[in-house]
């Protein structure tokens, strides 16, 4: 546990000063992605949950992904289908964190960062918008997406 608390520890510091120094480059610290969030290994069944829900990720709202139940899936991202092909679980973690540390326009949210928002709903400052734990187990379905 104490191992989990570090490593979030470090990455939180890494993410708060990218932000603070106005980077979006992951060359600016150390790479947020490179670390498991948490002890306990993702589960590719949540993670595929998360993906799905509308209300929880809304990655559908952007992506498509082979989950066939779900209609009215997005076009504005890249497809989900061979993520695991595309991308290591190092950096598909990096991009859950926080996309604009890669990519400073883009449109996706970082799922795990608390600092650096303009608007911010007084309830929610300071939450993530997934845990820790969350984050492995959408890392973990997107890298079993292989085809």
């Amino acid at each position: 546990m104490a191992r989990a608390v570090l490593a979030l520890g470090l990455v939180m510091a890494s993410l708060a000063g990218a932000v603070a120094q106005g980077s979006g480059s992951p060359s600016t610290g150390a790479d947020p992605g490179a670390v498991a969030l948490t002890d306990v290994p993702g589960d590719p069944a949540r993670g595929r949950a998360i993906v799905a829900d509308r209300r929880k990720g809304l990655c559908l709202l952007c992506h498509s992904g082979p989950i066939p139940e779900e209609r009215f899936m997005g076009n504005l991202a890249p497809a989900l289908d061979g993520a695991g092909r595309r991308w290591s679980a190092a950096e598909l973690r990096a991009r859950l964190i926080d996309a604009s540390r890669l990519n400073p326009e883009t449109i996706m949210p970082p799922y795990f960062r608390t600092e650096g928002f303009e608007r911010m709903a007084p309830a929610l400052r300071g939450r993530t918008i997934l845990t820790a734990q969350e984050i492995e187990d959408v890392v973990a379905y997107l890298a079993s997406l292989k085809e």
